[in-house]
């Protein structure tokens, strides 16, 4: 059965958050209804040919929007930041497997990198204070959603490269004291596959659930076409798995980063 939608929804708020990083809400009552943390749509962008994923950033399942963030990382993306308020965006949406949703009353901890951050936001409201996020960022520079993250309730650590803002070095530091401070249930992590390995590698070390989301380009985001498979490993198996499908978010164990 197919659970995602294809439509035409307007923009009723558009923003810039950092140099070449923009913020979307959309209004989609049927999409917002359906969405999950850490899936993601497929946009139709004029005079290209595939779409662009991009992550779900907020669900408002009340009011009916959802909210995306994305940087501008080529001619798609520029010519996707161009879309105004008032403008309608072509989704397919919602897409893929997102984090797993435990009680909220459990002890989760989210880790964005960069542009891994926008996703992790849905990902810890759900735990409020019991949750706590650490979002990396080279510097003070491209530093977004602090405050967004701190109105969820969730124990906020940002890290910076460069130190020009928070903790300076990687989000496996403080993550490491995090996990150490007390029992976690799980970790969520998205961000660039060097940080997703070294967070992998420190939940394997001590023993915690770790789920990760992968960026790979995709083709048709619903898994028929073969451009976003990654290997992956189940039961002492290696087998490509799709992204768009089977993912973006997969057990840390059955990643082959």
């Amino acid at each position: 059965m197919q659970n995602y939608l294809v439509g035409k929804y307007p923009v009723i708020h558009k923003s810039s958050l950092a140099a070449g990083v923009y913020d979307y809400t959309l209004y989609c009552p049927e999409v917002a209804a359906r969405a999950q943390a850490g899936q993601f749509v497929h946009i139709r962008v004029d005079g290209f040919t595939l779409r662009r994923p991009i992550s779900i950033c907020e669900i408002g399942q009340e009011t009916g929007v959802i909210r995306l963030v994305f940087e501008v990382r080529g001619e798609g993306t520029k010519a996707l930041s161009r879309i105004n308020e008032g403008d309608l965006m072509d989704l397919i949406a919602p897409l893929g497997k997102g984090f797993s949703i435990l009680p909220a009353s459990s002890r989760v901890i989210a880790v964005g990198g960069g542009i891994g951050t926008p996703p992790m936001l849905e990902t810890i409201k759900h735990y409020g204070a019991n949750g706590a996020a650490v979002i990396g960022f080279r510097s003070a520079a491209q530093v977004i959603l602090e405050n967004d993250f701190v109105r969820t309730g969730a124990q906020t650590i940002v890290c910076t490269e460069d130190g020009s803002r928070g903790v300076k070095g990687f989000v496996t530091d403080p993550l490491r004291q995090l996990l150490s401070a007390g029992k976690t249930d799980l970790v969520c992590a998205c961000g660039p596959a060097a940080m997703l390995k070294a967070v992998v590698a420190l939940t394997e070390e001590l023993g915690v659930r770790c789920e990760v989301s992968l960026e790979e380009r995709m083709g048709c985001g619903v898994g028929a076409c073969l451009v976003c498979a990654c290997k992956t490993v189940k039961d002492g198996k290696e087998y490509y798995a799709h992204v768009c499908q089977d993912g973006p978010v997969f057990p840390a164990e059955e990643v082959i980063l």
